[in-house]
């Protein structure tokens, strides 16, 4: 049997890739190793964690050594990183060394670790937010050739990481591929994001903070059409390649924010505009042209439907979010619904 090693499979996009491959792919073992941050919930594979193909080991990516040894003891061909520290806000207030420690030095752990065992892949999770900034209004995109532009703590660190990747195949040889993905959303998701998290204010009658203007713009992707396509780079995808994923479906804020309200059949006026967040990116845009005619990968999930979908979950599930929300306020004791 081979066996994928999921570096942070507990967390919000990592457990649906491990449920997904699980149930798709009965010749792999899935092995899970995560921190487990607040970010990383065990709660989230609550349902597999009885699967004698899930294996579960605790370790952070920036302990080297906890990652050597998971290499010697499990050998696996094919490795997938999730591992990140991910919210902006944090990255910009007071916790930037986090980022760096995740997304830059754990990322060059694992590289390093791939190099000395080997694998047949490594698929590195990145984020459309290194290439910077577009104009709203504008018909412009990012793609595989745009030149990184990270304007946040949390991009300059992803960015970092990827840099080392694509260095590591062009010195190394190793099999790295990097994957840019836009906006997610999707069940399980960190209450500190924004569905979720207006989500939970919507439905607790409490005001929703937007920032600034609120005409930031977002591509959104279902989690579960971001899953598949890294099914499809992973066993299809070339070595040294970039591949941008995106849901071509662009909303900005507000609108995420009325259609929040609109679904729980609460008044705009629980809308509050707060000051923005330093270097507050107004818009991202993928073109994922090149996975769908090379990987021939398209996006099932449409917005409206699996929006109304996704926050329906959440009010549905308040076990799971009072178990996040106690995750979360070990790092932010003043968090609230």
């Amino acid at each position: 049997m081979k066996t994928i090693l999921v570096t942070g499979g507990a967390g919000f996009i990592g457990s649906h890739f491990v449920r997904y491959f699980l149930k798709d792919h009965p010749d792999f073992k899935v092995l899970n190793f995560d921190k487990l941050t607040y970010a990383g919930n065990p709660e989230n594979l609550k349902d597999v964690s009885k699967n004698k193909r899930y294996v579960f080991v605790k370790g952070d990516i920036f302990d080297a050594g906890s990652v050597e040894k998971v290499f010697k003891k499990f050998k696996p061909e094919y490795v997938v990183n999730f591992a990140a520290e991910s919210h902006v806000d944090r990255s910009i207030h007071g916790h930037a060394r986090d980022f760096v420690n995740t997304n830059f030095y754990g990322v060059f752990n694992v590289l390093e670790t791939v190099k000395k065992y080997g694998a047949k892949k490594f698929i590195q999770i990145s984020t459309d937010e290194v290439y910077g900034s577009l104009d709203v209004g504008s018909k412009t995109k990012f793609t595989e050739k745009t030149q990184y532009n990270p304007r946040s703590p949390y991009s300059a660190s992803k960015a970092a990481g990827d840099l080392m990747c694509h260095a590591y195949f062009a010195t190394y040889g190793l099999p790295v591929i990097v994957t840019h993905c836009s906006n997610n959303y999707g069940s399980h998701q960190y209450p500190e994001k924004i569905i979720p998290s207006f989500a939970l204010k919507a439905l607790a009658g409490k005001p929703l903070p937007l920032y600034g203007d609120g005409k930031n713009v977002r591509d959104w992707i279902h989690v579960l059409d971001h899953v598949s396509a890294l099914e499809k780079v992973l066993f299809r995808g070339k070595a040294g390649e970039v591949y941008n994923i995106g849901g071509n479906q662009e909303l900005a804020n507000i609108e995420i924010a009325k259609a929040i309200l609109g679904a729980f059949k609460k008044p705009v006026s629980l809308i509050k505009y707060v000051v923005d967040r330093p270097g507050h990116d107004r818009r991202y845009s993928i073109d994922d042209s090149k996975i769908r005619k090379e990987l021939g990968w398209r996006p099932k999930y449409g917005l409206e439907k699996s929006l109304a979908e996704t926050v329906g979950w959440y009010r549905d599930n308040p076990k799971w979010v009072k178990s996040a929300f106690k995750r979360l306020k070990k790092v932010n004791p003043h968090i609230e619904i």
